[in-house]
């Protein structure tokens, strides 16, 4: 009889943690900066059908980065779970720390089972409060792990150089624009091949929601569409979309030389080429 393989429980967990942290830091990084009016949620997405960031509730917004399939289902997990709870009880009852103790234990028991993958998945859950200081703002990683932001955050991505970028230009209580030029400039400043450059991404890239507490309705939720972003960011310079590979991995091809003219018709267009005479 063969000895069955064994593997010790720190290594499984350090292999799957390996495994999702990777799978997260693929994608683009998102940020969620508090400002004298909310929380704005930033992130770089050239998809306009596929959200990144949503609305969950009243005063409450869901951000994600990792896989879009894994984190779509916890949203409308989380909208299902906002909206039995106000109805059964009370609308005050659904609360940004109740959605997100609920998503911690979802991650961490898929974590820690053996059965599946682990969740490839961070989160942010926001709460826009009536006052400054009761705005909040929650972090949850694939293990389950909760964080209680204050004034910014960043997930996904080079999200270690966001942050310093964030903490060397971040201004508690600026309003809108300027958080949002902040908030803009940091995703654009990266690390490529070891060295840190500034880009600037195109307003149709970018996916900008805010939780505004000056809003009459309840519903707390909107989001900043690109013509208005273009008025608010200005003129940045030349945009620059996301790199799909690295400079050097591009094979660099021979130039072609440019084709002749050749004969014209009355509109403009090139004539089609006629056969020879038989």
């Amino acid at each position: 009889m063969s000895t069955p393989f064994y593997v010790s429980p720190e290594q499984l967990m350090k292999d799957r943690a390996d495994f999702a942290r990777k799978g997260i830091a693929r994608g683009r990084s998102l940020v969620a900066v508090q400002y004298a009016d909310g929380v704005l949620l930033v992130t770089e997405n050239p998809s306009q059908a596929l959200h990144k960031v949503s609305e969950l509730y009243d005063r409450l917004a869901f951000a994600a980065v990792g896989r879009y399939n894994e984190f779509e289902n916890l949203r409308i997990a989380g909208v299902r779970l906002a909206d039995m709870r106000g109805y059964a009880y009370d609308r005050r009852d659904v609360t940004g720390r109740g959605l997100a103790n609920a998503y911690a234990q979802t991650l961490g028991t898929i974590f820690s089972s053996g059965g599946e993958k682990p969740y490839e998945v961070e989160i942010f859950v926001a709460e826009v409060g009536a006052t400054a200081a009761d705005d909040q703002i929650y972090r949850l990683t694939y293990e389950g792990r909760v964080a209680d932001e204050h004034g910014y955050a960043v997930m996904g991505g080079d999200a270690d150089t966001v942050a310093s970028y964030l903490k060397e230009h971040y201004t508690d209580g600026a309003p809108l624009d300027q958080a949002l030029h902040v908030a803009v400039a940091a995703l654009g400043h990266s690390a490529d091949g070891g060295q840190v450059q500034d880009r600037v991404i195109p307003v149709e890239d970018l996916e900008v929601a805010v939780l505004d507490r000056t809003r009459t309705q309840p519903r707390k939720f909107r989001r900043i569409l690109p013509a208005r972003l273009a008025e608010v960011l200005g003129d940045r310079g030349p945009a620059e979309a996301a790199p799909a590979v690295h400079a050097s991995e591009t094979p660099a091809s021979p130039t072609a030389p440019a084709p002749s003219p050749g004969p014209e018709s009355r509109d403009g267009d090139p004539e089609p080429p006629v056969a020879p005479p038989l």
